[in-house]
This record gives structure tokens, C-alpha cells and sequence, in this order.
């Protein structure tokens, strides 16, 4: 049994991207935003995707999303949640940590607010999950991950740290080992075990999403391509021979690359093995996808994992926020109905396109203009 939907009621943005001050209701339903490009509806979608994943769908950091000018953003929604209506609030400063707030009140750190309102974004940049590199695929599960088991956020973040001291230690290391060669293996172990222990949580972890997400992500892209090929998801990893055991097992076999590999970790300067190494991969009945799908097969795969990634959501809790964001315009007109089909009965849907008509009749519900940072809702 699912919980009560969520969904967000109203957004208040301060020196956010394009707007300076901008107030806006919203509720259950459709809601869709219209404006040429360049006058600011993705970057208010933007901003409840940032309060769902403290990251941007669009960008890597979190300088661009501060207006020019502005030393800080402050992204504010009023949450519906099982019942109960909560305040959200992150202020994003330049050069300085980001604050949070729930409810008014200040949380010891940002990711306290991860889990409350969730969203899956389609957008054009979903061409990456599918024809893009190994990271694009690697940051779309860690995104899911989080918003299923939010205190893999801060798992993720000790490993980024753990990771970015060892490849510095790695670098500094190469040159002086011949003279220190025990320091250096002293000091590398020490770091190993943080990487292996933290390194197997987040292997395990994504190897459980994606066998959820498999069965799902098949049957969304025989809906797409009755008849095509299957598509099939593999989770890869350096620690494949043993990616089916435990988490203890996941962890000794990380250890033991580690030190299989000391020598050209330290010629080259870089961690060699660990979950950001691991692949998702993607096929279609033989071939990989990659390099060998067409256009249509691509953009429905990547259909697929967004919509594999709702159902997947939903199933666990409440539905979360729907997020089309210029979408229907690298559709043709079947996969773009299709789609409509599909998130029609969503508690929240938010649709961003250039031009009216590029949004199917189905989703019929409120309408706004959007021009030069100002939002009007039509009459």
C-alpha cells in the first residue's frame, strides 16, 4: 500500500537563475509552462528538482543556478506529504557550504531534506542515459538511489571524498615510492578500506536498483516498440564474479583489486577500481544499444528508464512529481502520445514546451505564460 500522494503547492524563488523574486501556486494536476527558450520555465522546474536531489538535472554544479550578480539562490516550496504541508528551503551560496531549512527550522545538513518530495524529470539531456558516457548512466542511478533510500546520499558523498584523497595521495605518491615504498602502502591501506567499505554499499545498492528497474524498464519499451527488440539492463562491474554475493563478500573482492592494481594505480596517478568505474549496460535483444540503436530506439529507451524510474517510485511510496521538461518536442507524434497516456493520471505533472502546441490534448490542466523571468497563469 502506497502513501498519500505528494505533491508541491506553491514555490518561491529569490535570485534563482533568470528570476530575482518569483511567487507561484500549484497543487494536484497538470500544470503546464509556455515560453520561447531562454525565458526561465525550465529553471523553475529546476528548482523543485534541486529540492528532490540537491543537484540539477541540466548542470553538474551549483554556480550557474545563482542569478548573475546575486552572492546567493534560495529555493522555497511548500510541500504536500502524507497529510501533513511542510516548508523546504535551500539557500545556495557562492563559495559556501548550502543551508537548509524545514519547516523554518535549520537542519545540521543539507541532504536532512532528501526524501520528502521526489520527482523524475524527462527531459532532452535523457539522449545521455542511453548514448552518453558511463557517468551519465552511473549519476541517473545514484540520483534514483538516493530518492529510494535517502541516507545514500551521504554513503555516496563520504565515497566522492574518500575517492578524491586517494587519487590525490595516488599522485603524489607515483613519484616518491621507490624512496617510502612502505609509508606509501601504510597510508594507501588505510584509504583502501574506506573505499572498499563504502565502495560495496553503493555496488550492492545499485546492483539491487537496477534488478528492480529491468522487468519495468522491458515492459515500458515493448509499449513504446510493440514487436521491436527487448531491452535489457546489466548491471557491470570490476567485481562482477562476485556482484551476486553479500555485502561482505562485494568488500573483500574491491580489497583485493585494490591491491592487484597498486602498482598501475600509482603510475597513473588514479583509483582504478570502485563503483565509479562501473557501467549500466543497456541492450537491445543482441547488440548494445549504444552505437548500434537509431534515433527512435534511443530516445524510447531512455523513455523507458524514466518511466521504469516512476513505476519503480511509486511502487515503493508515494508517486512522485512528474516532470516534462521540453520533452514532447524530440518526440514524434506516437511516442508523445504514448507518453501522455501514461502520466495522464499522475498527482503532479509539470510540462514545460516552446509553444502550446507541442503539448498532446490530453494533458489538459493549468496553463501559464512565461516570459523574461515573469510567470502568469492564463485565464
Amino acid at each position: 500500500m502506497t502513501d498519500s500522494p505528494a505533491y508541491v503547492r506553491h514555490v518561491s524563488l529569490v535570485d534563482m537563475r533568470n528570476y530575482s523574486e518569483l511567487e507561484i501556486e500549484l497543487g494536484p494536476g497538470t500544470h503546464v509552462l509556455v515560453g520561447a527558450n531562454g525565458q526561465g520555465k525550465t529553471n523553475l522546474v529546476e528548482a523543485i528538482v534541486y529540492l528532490s536531489t540537491l543537484s540539477s538535472h541540466r548542470v553538474a554544479s551549483d554556480a550557474p543556478l545563482i542569478r548573475h550578480g546575486a552572492e546567493r539562490a534560495i529555493i522555497r516550496a511548500d510541500v504536500q506529504r502524507d497529510d501533513r504541508s511542510l516548508v523546504l528551503e535551500v539557500e545556495i551560496a557562492q563559495g559556501k557550504a548550502n543551508r537548509a531549512r524545514i519547516n523554518r527550522n535549520p537542519v545540521s545538513r543539507a541532504r536532512e531534506i532528501l526524501g520528502i518530495v521526489r520527482t523524475v524529470v524527462f527531459a532532452p539531456e535523457d539522449l545521455g542515459l542511453v548514448k552518453g558516457d558511463p557517468g551519465d548512466r552511473r549519476r541517473f542511478l545514484d540520483d534514483l538511489m538516493v530518492q529510494r533510500q535517502p541516507r545514500m546520499a551521504g554513503v555516496r558523498a563520504d565515497f566522492d571524498r574518500v575517492l578524491k584523497q586517494r587519487n590525490t595521495l595516488l599522485k603524489s605518491a607515483g613519484a616518491a615510492r621507490r624512496s617510502s615504498a612502505a609509508d606509501v602502502d601504510a597510508t594507501l591501506s588505510a584509504w583502501d578500506d574506506q573505499l572498499a567499505r563504502l565502495g560495496a554499499e553503493i555496488t550492492i545498492t545499485r546492483r539491487d536498483l537496477v534488478a528492480s528497474m529491468r522487468p519495468l524498464a522491458t515492459h515500458a519499451y515493448a509499449e513504446l516498440i510493440p514487436g521491436g527488440d527487448a531491452l535489457d539492463l546489466s548491471y557491470r562491474s570490476a567485481v562482477a564474479d562476485v556482484v551476486e554475493s553479500d555485502l561482505a563478500r562485494i568488500y573483500e573482492e574491491i580489497l583485493r583489486l585494490l591491491g592487484e592494481r597498486r602498482n598501475d594505480e600509482l603510475d597513473r596517478g588514479v583509483t582504478l577500481v570502485g563503483p565509479h568505474r562501473d557501467e549500466v549496460e543497456i541492450t537491445l535483444g543482441p547488440a548494445p544499444l549504444k552505437g548500434y540503436a537509431s534515433h527512435g530506439e534511443s530516445w524510447s529507451a531512455a523513455l523507458a528508464l524514466r518511466l521504469a524510474s516512476y513505476d519503480l517510485l511509486t511502487a515503493q511510496s508515494a508517486a512522485p512529481v512528474l516532470i516534462l521538461d521540453d520533452v514532447f518536442a524530440e518526440l514524434d507524434s506516437s511516442r508523445r502520445s504514448h507518453l501522455a497516456e501514461r502520466v495522464v493520471d499522475a498527482p503532479q505533472v509539470l510540462v514545460t514546451a516552446a509553444v502550446s502546441g507541442d503539448v498532446p490534448t490530453a494533458l489538459s490542466g493549468r496553463w501559464y505564460d512565461v516570459q523574461g523571468g515573469s510567470v502568469m497563469a492564463r485565464d
